[in-house]
């Protein structure tokens, strides 16, 4: 496990994370492999898991009604993939494909929920990681937005 352990001590989601809170995540957490065109995951499906990414690149895509599937994100090395873990009813609102063999860190996302219910500096200190990767992300969509509808004045 100490290989595990200082894989998710120096990815960037969870750098400079206390020590304490870091032995609690390690329980949660197992090494993942995908090959080019897996899915890590389906919209609709059960958002189980957290993805730290180790190495690779992952599209975030959406179905669109006369457009087919639209790319509207590429994760990569250093990146999380899938936050709908952290917010019910705890389902994928997108998939997510593997554009090049991934290795990743999946951490299961019961079990993080709960240590974070438990340690609650814990859960406030996750939520301080996560919230900043929301904002920026939303940031990153509405741009897209002003490219594909431009500005309406």
């Amino acid at each position: 496990m100490r290989g595990l352990e200082r894989i998710i001590r120096d990815h960037p989601f969870f750098a400079g994370l206390d020590d304490a809170f870091c032995q609690l995540v390690y329980g949660c957490a197992k090494n993942v492999r995908f090959a080019e065109g897996d899915y890590l995951f389906r919209e609709g499906e059960a958002a189980n898991r957290l993805y730290l990414l180790r190495q690779g690149r992952v599209a975030l895509e959406t179905k669109t009604p006369g457009r087919g599937t639209l790319i509207f994100r590429t994760l990569n090395t250093g990146d999380l993939v899938g936050l709908s873990w952290l917010v019910p009813p705890y389902r994928w609102a997108y998939d997510a494909r593997a554009l090049e063999s991934v290795r990743a860190i999946a951490m299961d996302a019961a079990c993080l929920r709960q240590k974070c219910e438990e340690d609650h500096d814990l859960g406030y200190d996750v939520m301080k990681r996560v919230v900043p990767i929301l904002i920026e992300r939303l940031h990153g969509t509405q741009i897209q937005l002003l490219d594909v509808y431009g500005d309406p004045v």
